[in-house]
């Protein structure tokens, strides 16, 4: 089951939730602090690492060299 970060709209509550796809797309999720179903959900920043195979001079095709194309800069 996914993690929710979501805000209560009646008493404006961050929490996060463990529920069902189900269960969030019925709205039966409840706020923990006031009880309402009335959630909206929060973005967050997410942050993306890169492993050291996307660094440039890991290029596959042609063996450690950019060629334009995967490792996305042009000779």
């Amino acid at each position: 089951m996914p993690y929710y970060d979501l805000k209560c709209a009646d008493c404006e509550q961050e929490f996060n939730a463990k529920a069902s796809m189900d269960e969030r797309s019925a709205q039966a999720i409840r706020c923990p602090a006031c009880g309402s179903f009335r959630l909206e959900t929060v973005f967050r920043k997410v942050n993306v690492v890169k492993s050291r195979g996307d660094l440039p001079g890991s290029c596959p095709v042609d063996g450690g060299g950019c060629s334009g194309g995967c490792c996305g800069l042009a000779r």
